[in-house]
């Protein structure tokens, strides 16, 4: 398939493309935003972000951000700081179990995406995904999950730029 729109600004990963997945589930990320990911390397975290959306990230970005935040739990724990609410703390707990996994790009951008965070994102083999540029990382969207977050969150677009920005 061709790119929609495309559009790489300074650090930013961006761009909108509509993709097929393949009979064997592998995915074959737009070169532009491959190249943006592989700069730091081809080691990747897809992680299951918002129902019917996965975000791929570079594991050397997504590592050490997930790695701090866990410690502070973890120190929270140990000073006893949630000793009332292990109920959230098990929530959290499954929640990082299925989460996320370590992924690479095989040649060409091609990404294998895993048997559970293919029921997540419910695109059957041969169905099409829109792969968007999140800034920070790349996100991968069963069609009509994208286009209610689109629709959810457009009008936030200047508001949410001027706030940024200013």
């Amino acid at each position: 398939m061709t790119a929609q729109r495309q559009s790489i600004l300074g650090e930013f990963i961006l761009g909108e493309f509509t993709r097929l997945l393949d009979e064997r589930f592998r995915l074959s990320i737009p070169a532009e935003l491959a190249d943006r990911l592989s700069a730091a390397g081809s080691d990747c975290i897809l992680v299951k972000e918002r129902p019917g959306c996965l975000s791929l990230w570079p594991a050397s970005v997504w590592q050490p951000r997930i790695e701090a935040e866990i410690g502070l739990v973890e120190g929270k724990i140990r000073a006893g700081k949630l000793a009332g609410r292990l109920e959230e703390v098990q929530t959290l707990g499954r929640l990082l179990s299925t989460r996320h996994t370590p992924v690479q790009l095989a040649g060409r951008g091609r990404l294998l995406i895993p048997e559970g965070f293919r029921e997540f994102l419910q695109v059957a083999a041969g169905g099409e995904v829109i792969v968007v540029g999140a800034a920070i990382c790349l996100e991968i969207w069963r069609p009509s999950a994208w286009l209610a977050y689109l629709e959810a969150k457009i009008s936030e677009f200047g508001p949410l730029l001027e706030q940024l920005s200013g």
